[in-house]
């Protein structure tokens, strides 16, 4: 054939499936030639400990599989012959271990070889191809080479040849993969290693090798070009027919890998000049790739980058103390389309096959962000490497996150799906730049397109391992195989055989079952014959346990499983969804819900496309599933996917959703086990409602959408995401971004059509909420701002109450106030034929808000403030003509105050010099300027008395809001001025500082000009004429501000008793009229539902009343006949006791339970504490929530409820997952057995907090109602039960000295000195975890137990928590005469026994108590002494001790003269430990707790009884910063000593840090 290498078929049959082997016919004959297996065709007999043989020794199997991972070692029974391939193939693998199958030679004699565990175990001249990995004698040699071997599934042939050369080389699926290693011995045997998921191999025949002893003359290419006319028609006609049975896909893999191995491939990697081309001879000129030409790390790179692996490993150190300096760059400029020209005619443009792509090998969760890539054309040897790549503000381009940064700069802000911060280990990321210089980057293979179409000529590449990454990787071939399965699918579709195979199902008439397909997460298995998935190790690892079904699923099958085995260790259940990825080709992730593409999940109770939650709060809560519930899913032919729990339908998740996806089960935190279930009946999905419909939830937007093709349009501002196919609309990161987020129609509103949305989603965290309207500007000439409102022209919005154009306010008050409406709500805008803007709210017309509207306007939305999430519902779409012209407006969503007839409030008349009163007081106007508009009240404000006003006139060329608030300066101290005015008033509120004044103003809380809080209610920049504000000084001494009517909850707390409403009329507000009457008169509807039919009067009587104890009849709670935890609880909840005892089961949370009954005022709701358990730390929770209970879904634990809860936890007071009070009472993480705790509301709504009987004081003012008590059993706490209610605890009869609390004790709503004690039976200290940690201190100093009073007198806990369990006050005074002491809050007091000798309790009477700081050497020496005095070993002494550690005193030298005898050094004392504890005079050392294993750090001191007149006070000595305890005369603090016997010591105390 004039010397080119055709290809011949063996004669033989093999037996790999049928198929026959081929090989070059210079190479001698195929395998079949042989006529047996012959020599090296079978295993020797000696094998690894647990290999069975079979089949005539060609058979080997490991046994126990799913308990033993290794032991499975056989060789071949003869040793290799030169150039013969010994072949396996993997007949089983299972999925419960890592690694795969090992193969390699060993020099090893078997029959005297004594086995290791496994083959990377053999000494002594043995070479083991594991993974992509090759080993010589265990040891590492070459990394990346071939194919991993991990990969390889069942029915894979993997084989070993060593050549005359002396060469190894490994066959891979008849490929060849290259030389593995030279200079192997003439005599050695294969090794296979049935190790890890392989566990079952049979010996194929033995095959020609394709490395004959004479190298094949490289072949003309010319003749090649023409394959069509020489090559095939020269193998005759058998090999025709034999070609038809060959998979097309593996010819041309075959032809390609092995023509390469033969040299028959050119690889050009750069263009040729112009006017070379073939020689003579036919050989390529082009150069071939060399070793030197391999694209490797650079040597000059970042300062903390390590380079291994013959620069193909990059490593940041210390990457848990750094994350930048991480730069790396290539050794050489990347090059453009790198190309493969193949003989046989085939021409396949693979240059991002064999571009490198770097993978990452580590990551760590400390930082945020991660790696970059990108290029740049400086020079690596030239550049001075910037801490991270995108400082460099020139010739740079780079990928961070999911945006593309030119020069440092943001260019792409979504450039793709996939975020480089969201990637894991083992993940690839490349690049390459192509010919049109266009750079595009790859992520796990896929490219995402074009980044920058312009990139300069010479260009390097660079890595920046920032953040969490910390080790990349650069892989040559890192999806090869990958590739090529991916070419083989695509090629086998399109051979004949593939349609007879797609055509042969159909013609079936069972369709094939659903079965989970093999290929599964890292920590999941397959088992029962593809029916059964599980995570064999649940309790080890939460993740990694995504299954896919084995097909895709038709239009409406259901695919279903049973959860058969939960675990309780972890937080979140089983997530089941459909994916359009095929699992035969998907890199499975640790979870699912981590894909960005092409995949819909049911997660808890919400639904995610792509990672991002689209639906919240959707049907049943997966995360309250248990063993044996059934979970489903759907696509129906209309592309709507629907879930199933337990056989019924949760409705429509998503829309859109395309044919031929492959059902997903996320086997994720307590999911164990699940099975695939049939034949189960559902009920059925219903049809899509008819057009117009307004059945459907407002949360569950129709995927039709009336049959209205209105959509979100793709372009929108920068912080709103699109999903459910351009239904649904939300903004990212909504607790740190409250604008930046409009989103627009994708085409302009017909006349009378109706565009209508429901909010899905708010946060309390901002003020302000969604605004909505029209525009004329088409979406692709719109550049978003950050609201819609800075848009001055060709746009109508409505913003809370005031329709506003171009940005500016055309009315206020309009029909409707948008920042009322709360989830569920529905708004809809319309254009009718006439021009006019029209609003929906909830389906009812508010009226024509302006008119003029041009013919073509498009619908916009601005998700601002509150509003976080929207989608489009079915009433979208053309509406009833009537209905256009309805002018029908519903009332607003919360009460209104109706104006007081026979106005009783007035000004006062010293007012601001601008200010003019009119209409008897009762109306205020800035005459002139924008600002000196202050007016006053005339009289104080009374407990709960209103000041309101109505704001009459606007003028909007001034910016800023009314400010309105308390004072404690009378209006009449200022002195009238001229006009009327006072002399001394300042032009504006926050300067009002001669008294301290509480105001609001916009929506900041500010106290004498000093802001204390932020987004505080409505903002009162946007009041509007006609709008009503109002002040309220509340009984519980907190001012409340009123908006239109609606309370906007406490402002400020710690208010003052005589305060006087202040108001400035500032900026836009040019005047105001009183509303309000001095009668303390409210609607009906402003009052909050109470189940009591009395509301009882609010007037003098009631605040005397409630002082002394003596309640009216309406102070008397109405007493539910019984009290008891309601069904609805959370998963771990065991109720028992006629549902009045209510225990938690089984881990840490899933706790929650909620009393039966809504609070009733003033009666006191109990619950004991029976049982805790010390292996949790935290404990008890307690709150109310205002939503039903019986509906509701409880989260892990109540922290995560987010919407109407108030609940009280450690010392803390939140309100919906946010703190809004600090230190409020005794600590509950901290309360004993046996302690009983409780809520109680009182008349004005405040929730009070009861301990053991004892009212804490007002948590929470002005509770909505009706609310339910909640008790979270979280942590420690396991079991409680309810205590019969109290109605005479509620009046005050039962608290003991709370009867006798004067109105001064109350500061902030707390009484401070109200302190709680434990029930009679229990002990603080037997719960308390400081005082346990500072008992194994004391222990750790090996003390001897008779210095110490017995139990139970031997220690006292004075810890924040104990001290407040017994009320201690702070300091005390003891002696004659009385002299003040500190007492040791934060130390904890082990007592000493007294010398018998001494009258103790007539010393402890008499004599003074003071401190004195130590440290652990002392201690003993001291204890031995009996007192304090000369010698002891005390840092408070005057002068350091020899053989103090850390003193700085030194034993003297063998010859030096003896000390001079000396006085003995004072004694320092203090009164304050404070003082006496500081570190400077109480050393501190560290120890290791023996129970957890924790370092700590602790000091020691002493308490001791001074005899009076024994000791000199003066000033402290030691040298401290700042007074140590300002309660204590600095002239006082320090107490001096030199008698001996003036002190006694007292107690033992330690402190632990």
């Amino acid at each position: 054939d004039g010397g080119g290498v055709g290809w011949e078929w063996g004669s033989g049959e093999a037996p790999d499936r049928g198929r026959a082997g081929w090989g070059p016919s210079g190479s001698g004959s195929g395998p079949g030639s042989n006529g047996g297996l012959g020599s090296g065709g079978e295993l020797h007999p000696r094998t690894g400990r647990l290999v069975s043989l079979s089949a005539c020794g060609r058979t080997a199997r490991r046994q126990q599989p799913g308990q033993e991972f290794n032991h499975g070692l056989v060789l071949s029974r003869e040793p290799l012959r030169d150039g013969r391939v010994f072949t396996v193939r993997i007949d089983r693998k299972v999925n419960s271990w890592s690694g795969s199958i090992e193969i390699g030679v060993t020099a090893l004699d078997p029959s005297v070889l004594d086995f290791p565990s496994s083959a990377t175990g053999l000494k002594g001249g043995s070479w083991v191809v594991s993974g992509c990995s090759v080993l010589r004698d265990g040891r590492s040699v070459l990394e990346e080479y071939g194919q991993d071997l991990d990969q390889l599934g069942e029915g894979d042939r993997v084989g070993v040849e060593r050549t005359v050369a002396g060469e190894l080389r490994l066959w891979v699926n008849g490929r060849d993969c290259g030389v593995a290693a030279t200079g192997l011995p003439p005599r050695v045997w294969a090794v296979v290693d049935l190790y890890g998921k392989c566990t079952q191999i049979t010996v194929l025949p033995p095959e020609p090798g394709f490395s004959p002893p004479t190298p094949i003359p490289t072949p003309p290419l010319e003749p090649l070009a023409s394959t069509e006319d020489s090559a095939l028609a020269e193998q005759g006609t058998s090999a025709d027919e034999d070609f038809a049975s060959m998979e097309l896909s593996e010819v041309v893999s075959n032809t390609i890998l092995s023509a390469y191995n033969g040299g028959l491939l050119n690889v050009n990697l750069s263009s040729p000049p112009a006017g070379e081309g073939l020689g003579s001879s036919g050989a390529a000129t082009s150069p071939i790739l060399t070793s030197n030409d391999a694209l490797l790390f650079h040597e000059k790179c970042g300062t903390l980058i390590k380079l291994s692996n013959n620069n193909k490993t990059a490593e940041r150190r210390r990457p848990l103390d750094e994350f930048n300096n991480g730069v790396v760059m290539t050794n050489r400029p990347l090059r453009d389309n790198e190309m493969f020209e193949v003989a046989e005619g085939l021409f396949l443009h693979l240059h991002s096959l064999l571009l490198p792509s770097i993978r990452i090998d580590k990551l760590v969760d400390k930082w945020s962000g991660s790696i970059e890539i990108g290029v740049t054309t400086h020079n690596p040897n030239s550049l001075e490497y910037p801490a991270t790549m995108t400082n460099l503000q020139s010739g740079t381009i780079m990928m961070s996150g999911c945006g593309i940064l030119t020069n440092g700069k943001g260019t792409r802000r979504e450039y793709c799906e996939f975020s480089l911060d969201e990637l894991q280990e083992g993940d690839h990321i490349g690049l390459t730049r192509k010919s049109n210089s266009a750079l595009h980057f790859f992520i796990n293979g896929i490219d995402q397109g074009v980044a920058t179409p312009l990139t300069p000529p010479v260009v390097y590449g660079v890595v920046d391992l920032y953040g969490m990454a910390v080790k990349v990787t650069i892989v040559h071939n890192n999806n090869h195989s990958d590739r090529l399965r991916r070419n083989n699918a695509i090629l086998r579709a399109l051979s004949p055989e593939g349609a007879l195979r797609r055509a042969a199902p159909a013609a079936q008439a069972e369709p094939e079952r659903l079965l989970f397909h093999p290929n599964c997460g890292q920590k999941a298995a397959i088992t029962h014959e593809g029916r059964t998935a599980l995570r064999p190790h649940a309790t080890d690892d939460f993740n990694h346990g995504v299954v896919l079904s084995s097909r895709a699923l038709r239009d409406g099958e259901v695919f279903q499983v049973r959860i058969d085995k939960m675990v309780d260790k972890w937080a979140g259940s089983i997530e089941i969804g459909v994916t359009t990825h095929n699992p035969a080709y998907l890199q499975l992730p640790s979870t699912m819900t981590n894909l960005r593409s092409g995949t819909w999940m049911m997660t808890g109770n919400g639904v995610m496309h792509n990672g991002t939650t689209i639906l919240d709060e959707y049907g049943h809560n997966l995360d309250r599933l248990k063993a044996g519930d059934t979970v489903g899913v759907v696509r129906r032919e209309d592309g709507t996917l629907h879930f199933f729990v337990n056989g019924m339908t949760q409705g429509p998740a998503a829309w859109n959703v395309p044919p031929g996806v492959y059902a997903v089960v996320d086997l994720y935190g307590q999911a164990a086990q699940a099975t695939i279930v049939d034949d189960v009946e559902v009920s059925p999905v219903p049809e899509p409602l008819p057009e117009g419909n307004n059945q459907v939830s407002p949360s569950s937007p129709s995927s039709g959408a009336g049959g209205s093709d209105l959509r979100f349009h793709q372009l929108h501002g920068s912080n709103a995401v699109i999903t459910n196919g351009g239904r649904t609309a939300l903004r990212h990161n909504c607790r740190s971004e409250f604008n930046d987020a409009i989103v627009i129609s994708n085409r302009a509103l017909r006349d009378g059509e109706l565009f209508e949305i429901v909010i899905q989603k708010m946060v309390d965290r901002w003020s302000g909420s969604i605004e909505a309207g029209v525009t004329a500007i088409r979406p692709e000439d719109l550049e978003f701002p950050n609201t819609m409102t800075d848009i001055d022209y060709d746009t109508w919005m409505l913003s809370g109450t005031a329709i506003m154009q171009d940005g500016n306010t055309m009315r206020n008050n309009y029909g409707c106030d948008l920042d009322a409406l709360g989830t569920g709500a529905r708004i809809g805008m319309m254009r009718t034929a006439k021009g006019d803007l029209h609003y929906f709210i909830n389906g009812q017309d508010q009226g024509a808000a302006c008119s003029g509207l041009p013919p073509e306007v498009y619908a916009v939305v601005d998700l601002y403030g509150q509003c976080v999430q929207v989608s489009i519902t079915n009433a979208t779409g053309p509406m009833d003509n009537s209905l256009a012209t309805s002018n029908t407006a519903t009332e607003k969503s919360f009460p209104l105050h109706s104006p007081v007839a026979g106005v009783a409030h007035r000004f006062h008349s010293t007012c601001g010099k601008n200010v003019t009163l009119e209409e008897d007081g009762t109306r205020a106007v800035r005459a002139a300027g924008y600002a000196h508009g202050l007016v006053f009240s005339t009289k104080e404000l009374r407990a709960e008395e209103v000041f309101e006003v109505k704001v009459e006139e606007l003028d909007e060329k001034w910016a800023g809001s009314l400010r309105l608030g308390l004072t404690t300066l009378a209006p009449g101290e200022m002195g009238p001025g001229a006009g009327g005015s006072g002399p001394g008033l300042p032009p504006s509120l926050p300067e009002l500082r001669t008294k301290t004044t509480w105001m609001v103003s916009s929506c900041e809380v500010r106290r004498d000009g000093q802001l204390q809080r932020m987004n505080y209610g409505r903002n009162l920049e946007r009041l509007g004429v006609g709008s009503r504000v109002g002040v309220r000084r509340g009984a519980d001494d907190t001012m409340h501000i009123l908006v239109d009517g609606e309370d906007m909850g406490p402002a400020a707390t710690g208010i003052a008793k005589n305060v006087w409403a202040v108001l400035d009329l500032y900026g836009p507000v040019r005047s105001v009229s009183i509303v309000s009457s001095t009668r303390l008169e409210e609607s009906e509807g402003t009052q909050p539902p109470s189940p009591s039919s009395d509301t009882g009067s609010e007037g003098e009587e009631d605040d005397e009343g409630e002082e002394h104890g003596l309640g009216g009849q309406n102070e008397v709670g109405i007493i539910p006949t019984t009290l008891e935890f309601l069904e609805n609880h959370g998963k771990n909840i065991l109720l028992s006791n006629g549902n009045r005892t209510a225990t938690r089961v089984a881990s840490y949370n899933q706790g929650i339970v909620v009393i039966n009954q809504p609070l009733v005022p003033q009666l006191l709701v109990q619950v004991r504490i029976d049982f805790l358990n010390r292996q949790w730390t935290s404990s008890l929770v307690l709150g109310v929530i205002t939503c039903a209970p019986e509906r509701l879904n409880f989260p892990a634990s109540a922290c995560a409820l987010k919407r109407a809860a108030w609940l009280l936890r450690g010392r803390g007071v939140f309100h919906n997952g946010l703190k809004i009070c600090e230190k409020f009472g005794p600590n509950l993480d901290t309360c004993p057995e046996g302690t009983i705790v409780g809520l109680r509301l009182d008349s004005s709504g405040g929730l009070h907090l009861h301990v053991n009987g004892v009212d804490q004081g007002v948590a929470v003012p002005d509770v909505p109602q009706p609310c339910h008590a909640l008790v979270d059993l979280y942590g420690q706490c396991e079991q409680v039960t309810i205590v019969n209610p109290e109605p005479g605890a509620a009046s005050g009869k039962s608290a003991g000295t709370q009867g006798d609390m004067e109105k001064a004790d109350m500061v902030d709503g707390i009484k401070e000195s109200v302190c709680w004690g434990p029930p009679p039976a229990a002990s603080p200290l037997k719960s308390c975890e400081y005082h346990a940690l500072c008992s194994r201190f004391r222990e750790l100093l090996l003390l001897p137990e008779d210095y110490f009073m017995p139990p139970p007198k031997r220690s006292l806990c004075y810890c924040e928590s104990c001290r407040k369990l017994r009320g201690d006050e702070a300091h005390r005074r003891r002696g004659e005469p009385p002299r003040e002491y500190a007492l040791p809050f934060g130390w904890c007091r082990f007592n000493l026994r007294v010398n018998p000798r001494l009258e103790a309790g007539t010393l402890t009477k008499k004599w003074h108590m003071a401190y004195h700081g130590s440290n652990v050497a002392a201690v003993r020496r001291v204890l031995d002494r009996g007192e304090l005095g000369a010698g002891t070993a005390s840092i408070l002494s005057c002068r350091p001790l020899k053989g103090e550690p850390g003193v700085g005193f030194e034993e003297p030298g063998e010859n030096c003269a003896p000390p001079r005898e000396e006085q003995p050094p004072p004694v320092l004392l203090s009164p304050s430990l404070q003082y006496a504890g500081a570190e400077t005079l109480a050393s501190k050392v560290q120890f290791r707790d023996p129970k957890s294993q924790r370092t700590h750090q602790a000091q020691v001191a002493f308490q001791v009884c001074v005899r009076p007149g024994s000791y000199t006070p003066g000033p402290p000595s030691a040298a401290l910063g700042e007074p140590p305890d300002p309660h204590f005369s600095p002239a006082e603090l320090e107490w001096v000593t030199k008698e001996k016997g003036a002190t006694l010591l007292y107690a033992l105390l330690v402190r632990v840090e």
